[in-house]
């Protein structure tokens, strides 16, 4: 039995490789359509459920000889410990808290168990640093395709679908102006966050040497110039996307990408350019003007108004109350109702949360939302996977990218701050589109980290 499960194990890692390539341009590309909703649920069953669903079970057969190797890896442990708080949290939630439907809990426990299910995918899809040129490539189609598709809806009516409430989530296609560009996207924080996931690796593949790009099998400087091209569509996309918070993210991880690969003449030239194309998108500068003016009406509110009316006022006077913080809709939004309603949720049950599912669908900050949902169990064992997964790249992402193995991990690792700074203001980890590209990335460079070791 063993030598047969073996041979069907060898058989099957082949196909893992064309499954994880499907998984990285269907996700991004394919627009949100439900295939069936449960009942009373807001989160849909799609179609590309079922394709990550089919690439688990053919992962599940291959890992079976090894599973004791498997089960000795800290990364892993870690992983399988946070699905196993989270579920903990879950019965937490439907028997002690009473905060959870437990039917829709476990529809979202399930949705976490996916979206991490992919990262062991990823790790065992890569077998030669020709597998990481080919997923790169994907990368790249991607991007293209969401630039064509987004300068469609920006310039020609093209339907938008998108989720960001309960009847959008139904698949309606709407035909409106974007305010904020979603291209093939659910929403603008999904694509903006994807573009500074995968930029920073262009950049670096854009500064590499020729024998790093000799597993793409075409000349360096042809390819060098399709990353530059896609860094630039890339750029677009985030401008259009209108995120205050994703243009600091991008710069960030970019200017960690080139520090990674030596490139410091590069980091003025990229500052400026940046800044120079923010200044296309009018709706980006309005929204970065009214952050600036709420700023100084609270720098004013705080500091000037108090000194005037102590230097008019010789007699004691009751003082009035504190001016209302003014703030635009979105940060409103967040400082007075999301983020209040999952601080509750975490002091109902400090250590286990209230459950997935708990604190509805946006929380519009990462960090609060697993202190919300799993307590603080669910929050240590997160940290403690980004912890392994620092120990995983630690001494590589260093080094001087001499193979593809390096570059690809420096880009992938450059671009994790980016994604954590937008996690302060997003569920970007709970987005379906991003929380399993992010993932599958993840799961790839540990993989090209293994591969560059031996």
């Amino acid at each position: 039995m063993s030598q047969f499960m073996l041979k069907l194990s060898n058989l099957l890692d082949g196909s893992l490789k064309y499954l994880t390539a499907a998984i990285l341009l269907t996700i991004p590309l394919f627009p949100k359509f439900p295939l069936f909703t449960p009942m009373g649920s807001q989160v849909s069953v799609r179609l590309e459920d079922f394709l990550i669903f089919i690439a688990a079970l053919i992962w599940g057969v291959t890992v079976l000889p090894r599973l004791r190797s498997f089960l000795r890896d800290r990364l892993n442990r870690s992983m399988l410990l946070f699905w196993t708080v989270g579920l903990l949290s879950l019965i937490s939630g439907v028997f002690i808290t009473q905060t959870v439907v437990p039917h829709i809990g476990l529809l979202h426990w399930a949705r976490r168990v996916e979206y991490l299910m992919v990262f062991f995918i990823g790790v065992s899809s890569v077998k030669s640093r020709e597998d990481i040129a080919f997923y790169i490539k994907m990368l790249l189609i991607v991007v293209a395709v969401a630039f064509f598709y987004g300068g469609g809806q920006q310039y020609f009516n093209v339907p938008v679908i998108i989720t960001q409430n309960p009847e959008y989530a139904k698949g309606v296609a709407l035909r409106c102006p974007c305010v904020h560009l979603v291209s093939t996207f659910a929403g603008h924080y999904d694509l903006a966050t994807y573009i500074v996931l995968v930029v920073p690796l262009f950049f670096v593949l854009m500064t590499s040497s020729k024998a790093v790009l000799k597993p793409f099998r075409v000349n360096d400087k042809l390819l060098k110039a399709v990353f530059l091209v896609s860094t630039t569509l890339g750029y677009w996309l985030l401008v259009m996307a209108a995120s205050r918070v994703s243009i600091a993210s991008y710069l960030g991880s970019v200017m960690l990408a080139l520090l990674f690969t030596r490139s410091f003449l590069l980091i003025p030239l990229v500052i400026v350019f940046s800044l120079l194309f923010i200044t296309t998108s009018t709706n980006l500068l309005e929204r970065y003007m009214r952050a600036f003016q709420l700023a100084i009406e609270q720098l004013v509110s705080t500091i000037v108004e108090p000194v005037y009316a102590q230097s008019s006022s010789p007699s004691p006077t009751p003082e009035p109350p504190p001016a209302p913080f003014a703030t635009d809709r979105s940060s409103s939004i967040r400082l007075n109702v999301e983020w209040p309603r999952a601080l509750r949720s975490f002091r109902k049950n400090f250590l286990l949360g209230t459950g997935y599912s708990s604190i509805t669908l946006a929380t519009d900050n990462g960090y609060l939302r697993l202190l919300g949902e799993v307590g603080t169990l669910g929050f240590s064992t997160f940290i403690l996977i980004f912890t392994n997964l620092f120990k995983e790249f630690f001494g590589v992402f260093f080094r001087k990218a001499k193979t593809l193995e390096i570059a690809y991990t420096q880009g992938i690792v450059a671009a994790i701050p980016g994604v954590l700074l937008n996690m302060v203001f997003i569920d970007i980890l709970d987005a379906s589109k991003f929380a399993i590209t992010f993932w599958l990335l993840i799961g790839i460079a540990v993989a090209a980290t293994r591969l560059e070791r031996k």
